[in-house]
């Protein structure tokens, strides 16, 4: 069965204007992905859970006497997930990295329409100068091990990182061992079997 909005909205419990908001963004989400390709097209019948739950589902990982006044840099945010849904939900400032021009207009369109205190910087993560984040979230763009090189010039004794994996997270957090120390916490994905959000905190490179 379809897991849709009512669905998504029993499990989130928000306000009705975060409630609108959200639904403005999956409407706008419908009416562009039949022009440029956001998202998979196998996923947008169920964006609900695939994009809109997976992405919130990462609220329940933030310091909750923080939400509201938290940084968040989201790498790689293609059509705006996690990072966008995040910022609608209220956790403070997101900066959404992507170099895709044609998705950068997209999610400036849901900004607008929306409200979302997101800024979006259409570039490569390379070309961005560092500024100070609190938390450094990416869905789907590289490695972890990748996804650190990226983050480097961005990480701080204090930043987090959040990374929603697959079923091959275990050999992906192998790999960034190699090459980095960080402490990491493991919590169970709601919206796909065996994946895994990572939370990676006092990340150092190794050597």
């Amino acid at each position: 069965m379809n897991f849709g909005s009512d669905d998504f909205f029993l499990d989130i419990n928000v306000p009705r204007e975060t409630r609108e908001k959200l639904e403005i963004y999956a409407d706008l989400l419908e009416k562009w992905q039949k022009r440029i390709n956001l998202v998979s097209p196998t996923t947008i019948k169920d964006k609900w859970q695939r994009h809109f739950l997976d992405s919130a589902q990462i609220m329940e990982i933030l310091p909750p006497g923080r939400k509201g006044d938290l940084k968040i840099l989201d790498i790689g945010s293609g059509a705006g997930f996690p990072g966008l849904v995040l910022a609608l939900l209220g956790t403070g400032e997101v900066h959404l990295v992507e170099s895709n021009n044609k998705k950068c207009t997209f999610m400036n369109q849901v900004i607008r329409e929306t409200g979302a205190k997101a800024a979006v910087h259409c570039c490569r993560i390379e070309e961005l100068a560092p500024f100070p984040v609190d938390f450094i979230s990416s869905r789907a763009l590289a490695t972890i091990d990748k996804l650190l090189q990226l983050s480097g010039r961005f990480l701080s004794d204090d930043t987090v990182c959040l990374f929603p994996k697959g079923k091959i997270w275990r050999e992906e957090l192998a790999d960034a061992e190699k090459n980095w120390q960080f402490d990491v916490e493991k919590f169970t994905s709601r919206t796909e079997e065996s994946g895994m959000i990572l939370r990676l905190g006092n990340i150092r490179p190794r050597g």
